[in-house]
């Protein structure tokens, strides 16, 4: 279950985060954002409220639930209101050589996200 509300804390709200997207959970993973929320990217644009963040996450799952992904957190820092993590993957399609997300949890949900990554395509 999501930890809502302005007692959830914002590593709760990343760990909540992190479980969603390794069990590829669209309902939970969208529980950690609202309609104000907004997710930043570096590679496919910006994404406002929930219905674009849900398109968002549809295709990062695509690709991620393929069979020989390797998905590897390497760092993980929080401090008061934002949490940060440095992470890097294979999947059949792409090789995410570094990537980074940072968040801004206000009121127990993800206000603010962003994600940058060096992604190199196998084909």
């Amino acid at each position: 279950m999501a930890s809502t509300g302005s007692s959830a804390t914002t590593e709760s709200v990343l760990d909540h985060h992190l479980d969603a997207f390794a069990t590829q959970d669209m309902e939970e993973m969208l529980a950690d954002y609202t309609d104000d929320s907004v997710v930043i990217t570096n590679t496919a644009g910006t994404f406002h409220g929930l219905d674009e963040i849900r398109t968002l996450f549809e295709g990062l799952f695509a690709e991620f639930e393929q069979e020989d992904v390797d998905f590897q957190l390497d760092r993980k820092v929080v401090e008061d209101d934002i949490a940060y993590i440095v992470w890097h993957a294979e999947t059949p399609d792409n090789s995410y050589e570094f990537a980074t997300d940072t968040f801004h949890v206000h009121d127990g949900v993800i206000s603010t996200q962003t994600l940058g990554a060096v992604v190199n395509p196998k084909n």
